[in-house]
Parts: C-alpha cells; sequence; structure tokens
C-alpha cells in the first residue's frame, strides 16, 4: 500500500509542490517515477490524468498501480531520494473539474427522474455519457434546463466519507460494489454518487452545460456533452463558422438557417435540370453510337463515378452490344506519369465478376463488381485502351 500523500485529495486546487523522489523505474516509454507526495491526479474513474512537469521535466502520464502505488510517466530519470518540484497543467485541470462536476449534476438528475445508470463515461475533448434507458429530445433538453439552474445556483460540492453506519442509509449512486472507506460526491438535490475524481468547489464554478448529441446505444442512449471551458470553445467554434456562412451567403445571424435551406433547394433544383439534361444527352450519346457488337467501346469527358455508372447502365440496356465499356479520362496529378482513366464496364451476357482481376492486371488499374457490371480505374494511356482493350477482353473471357 501506497503511503504516498494524495495532495489532489486534500485540495484539488493545489498546483505545484515540493517532494521526494522514492523509486525510478525504467519502463518501455521512459521512466516511472513515484514520489513521497503528489497533486498530479491518476487516471480513473472515467477522469484522464493530469498533465504537468516534474523540474521542467514533462510528465507524460499518471497511473495508479495496483498496489495504489502512482507513478508518473517521463522522459528522464530522477535520482532516487533527490527533491523535486512539480507543477500541474491548471488549465487541464480545472477544465476536468468543471467538465466531472457538470456530468454529476446531469447524471444525477437523470437517475432521479428516469431511474437510468450512468453505465459508461468519457472525457476528451466533449464528454461521452452512456445510459441505460431511453430519452427523448425534448426530456434531455429539459435536463439541460435543470442542470444549469443547478449551476447557477451555486451549490456546494461536499465530499463525504461516511461511516458503515451511515453508508447504509444513504442512497447513493455507484457503477459497482464497494467496500472500506467510500468516498462520496454530494452535490444538494441534484446527486449523491461514489467517485474517485477531482471536483470544484461550488457549482457556479462549472459555468455552463451543453448537450451536443445523442443516439440510440445498447439499450439506452450515447450523450455528447461539453462544460466550463469546453462549452465556451465549443460555442467559439460554432460562432466563428457561422459568421464565415453569413460573409459567404449576405446573411444576417438570424437568416442563416433560412438561407442555407434556400440554397439546397435551388441547388436540389439544378441537380434534377441537370439529370434531365444528362439523360436526353444519354439517349442522343447511345442512339449515335453503332448496334450489334460484341464489345462496344466509349470515352467520355467530364464524368463523376455516379454519371459514369449511369451512363453505361443506359448503354448496357440499350442492347448495343454484349459488353459495353466506358472510359473517362481525368487529368494526371504529381506521381503519375499517366493520368487515371475511370472506368464502368457493363454486361448482358459475360460474367465480368470473373474477368475483373485480369483486366486491372492488364491495364494497371484497381476496382470490382458484379458479373453484370464492374467500375474503377486504370493507369495505363489512352490510346493502349482504344487499340488493345477488345482483344484483351476476348482473350480473358470464359
Amino acid at each position: 500500500m501506497s503511503e504516498m500523500n494524495e495532495l489532489f485529495y486534500k485540495n484539488p486546487y493545489l498546483a505545484s509542490f515540493d517532494a521526494v523522489v522514492t523509486s525510478c523505474e525504467t519502463v518501455k516509454k521512459g521512466y516511472e517515477i513515484t514520489l513521497s507526495d503528489t497533486c498530479f491526479y491518476p487516471e480513473g474513474g472515467g477522469q484522464p490524468a493530469d498533465l504537468g512537469t516534474l523540474n521542467g521535466i514533462s510528465v507524460l502520464d499518471v497511473q495508479r498501480k495496483k498496489d495504489d502505488t502512482i507513478v508518473h510517466l517521463t522522459a528522464s530519470p530522477f535520482e532516487i531520494g533527490s527533491t523535486v518540484h512539480g507543477e500541474i497543467d491548471w488549465h487541464h485541470r480545472f477544465s476536468l473539474m468543471q467538465n466531472h462536476s457538470g456530468e454529476h449534476i446531469v447524471s444525477g438528475l437523470i437517475h432521479k427522474k428516469f431511474g437510468y445508470d450512468n453505465v459508461g463515461y468519457h472525457m476528451s475533448d466533449v464528454i461521452t455519457l452512456d445510459l441505460s434507458g431511453p430519452l427523448t429530445w425534448d426530456e434531455l433538453m429539459e435536463i439541460e434546463r435543470e442542470t444549469n439552474q443547478v449551476i447557477w445556483d451555486n451549490r456546494p460540492i461536499n465530499i463525504l466519507y461516511p461511516s458503515d453506519a451511515e453508508i447504509e442509509k444513504m442512497d447513493y449512486r455507484s457503477k459497482k460494489e464497494l467496500c472500506g472507506t467510500i468516498r462520496l460526491v454530494e452535490i444538494p438535490e441534484a446527486d449523491l454518487c461514489a467517485c474517485c475524481g477531482t471536483h470544484v468547489y461550488r457549482t457556479g464554478e462549472i459555468g455552463l452545460v451543453k448537450f451536443l448529441s445523442m443516439i440510440n446505444y445498447k439499450g439506452g442512449v450515447r450523450i455528447e456533452m461539453v462544460a466550463g471551458d469546453l462549452a465556451l470553445k465549443d460555442y467559439d467554434k460554432k460562432l466563428n463558422s457561422n459568421q464565415v456562412i453569413q460573409r459567404l451567403l449576405c446573411l444576417k445571424p438570424d437568416e442563416i438557417a433560412d438561407g442555407v435551406k434556400k440554397i439546397l433547394d435551388e441547388s436540389q433544383k439544378k441537380d434534377l435540370k441537370i439529370a434531365a439534361i444528362n439523360k436526353k444527352y444519354n439517349e442522343l450519346k447511345i442512339a449515335s453510337l453503332p448496334d450489334d457488337r460484341e464489345i462496344l467501346i466509349d470515352f467520355e469527358d467530364d464524368l463523376n463515378g455516379i454519371e459514369l455508372r449511369k451512363f453505361c447502365d443506359s448503354l448496357k440496356n440499350s442492347g448495343k452490344a454484349s459488353v459495353c465499356a466506358v472510359f473517362c479520362v481525368s487529368e494526371a496529378y504529381p506521381g503519375n506519369e499517366l493520368p487515371p482513366i475511370s472506368y464502368c464496364i457493363g454486361s448482358t451476357g459475360p460474367d465480368l465478376k470473373k474477368v475483373s482481376k485480369a483486366l486491372n492486371d492488364a491495364f494497371n488499374g484497381r476496382g470490382g463488381g458484379s458479373s453484370e457490371m464492374i467500375q474503377g480505374t486504370f493507369y495505363t494511356d489512352r490510346e493502349k485502351l482504344e487499340t488493345e482493350f477488345s482483344t484483351v477482353l476476348k482473350e480473358i473471357l470464359p
């Protein structure tokens, strides 16, 4: 059992300390350092490890071993018995405290209102929270409003170590059965939960909680949320994006949604017109091509993958040939001596799936598909396709 003083529990706002190095072990990723005291919180309970420095050397990770020892991973060794000065990344720690405390309020209110458990929890750039039952978005928005009211009430966040007799009378949340000394985090009228993490002193320090998304997940829901500084960063990011859209479309802030919808509607109408024009072009082009061919080759310009496939499908269904090959030459790009040639090949007779690999080998390509149609890219020149494709295909057909 470690005798290290865990200063992050005594004072979660302590950002620097001095301690004695009690061990230094070489590991695969560097050196694991143990200290007489530490305010570095080790990863656990869904909360990431603290970051910071020891004597100016970066602490890359902090973990708690099975024997309760806390080890600090560094790239440089430290002499056993030497005194080191530790400083945690306070901005990182305080952000974790804000988000962890915010999650407790959310989980506590959902548990009180719906009886659901928090069955999964992870903190990074956003908080991911898995709940054991379903919610609607409107219900989640009501939880958000209640959560922020708890924050703005600036309620105290209390750390309790109840006796065995007291714990038996308490209704608290916990993901697993606990024994020994139990540490509870209490937010009056919002939550009472067993927790090993660090928290702010009062809810007002959280600032704000905002839900970002919710999806159905394993019989319950998975929520993404942010709190504190992460909520502010999320707001800044979205505000900047909206301002870019405003400038591009010459819109007022409250006109963005309607303006984008109008543009999408107009774009859809253009797409329908283009599709009709393409259909007419395909019909005219197919009518101009020769009939009764075993293999028909056609080169087109500026077709994307979908347009290429549609044209090839129409050509195949026209009955002009048993095998129809449509090619579209793209622009060359650095690193390729020959411009890539997109292909789509349709068949009303031979099984193309059986010859796909052989064609790719013959014309330095890749792609595949079904017995009736294959699609991909050849890296060869147009002249070779025009002069050799039919011959090669006839040779490899079963």
